[in-house]
């Protein structure tokens, strides 16, 4: 009786793992779908807010939060820096664009010098990042791209700088 309950057991346990595995692997594309979906849906609301800040004087005084004093028409541009890196961070979350593809758009628009000052004047808000966190690692990646690109002395800023290995 003891090996028949023990055999009915592995039984049932190789049917709950089986069950969990068919569930998770079911489960799991349902999973990053909403995630896309809420990445979205919060890019949305993020690309409306900036949107109604750039057009109204009153709303951008609300986003001032420079170290330094920063003109309202420069301001509006760098809200307008901050939309398109978000934009392509928000690509790069939702796997429409590969860690290399979002390096390439980034060294684009690294050689823009408005986008630059807007970087500049923006690093203190990438301090607070968790160190553990995408956004500080791409934070990163586009300091040193930046750099790269401010010290070469090439006219052939498209290859500037060395894109990141894609994981396997």
């Amino acid at each position: 009786m003891t090996t028949q309950s023990s055999g009915v057991r592995r039984i049932v346990s190789a049917f709950k793992a089986g069950f969990a595995a068919v569930t998770g692997s079911v489960s799991a594309p349902a999973s990053r779908h909403r995630r896309r979906v809420a990445l979205t849906e919060q890019h949305r609301l993020h690309f409306d807010l900036l949107c109604k800040a750039m057009d109204d004087p009153a709303l951008t005084a609300v986003l001032d939060t420079y170290e330094t004093e920063i003109p309202l028409e420069k301001q509006r541009q760098f809200l307008f820096a901050n939309a398109l890196y978000i934009n392509a961070l928000h690509f790069h979350r939702i796997g429409a664009m590969s860690r290399g593809e979002l390096y390439g758009h980034l060294r684009v628009m690294g050689q823009n010098q408005v986008f630059r000052e807007y970087w500049e004047a923006t690093r203190h808000h990438r301090k607070s990042l968790p160190v553990t966190s995408e956004e500080y690692a791409l934070g990163l990646m586009m300091d040193d791209l930046i750099q790269e690109l401010t010290d070469s002395d090439s006219d052939e800023w498209w290859v500037v700088g060395e894109p990141p290995d894609e994981p396997e």
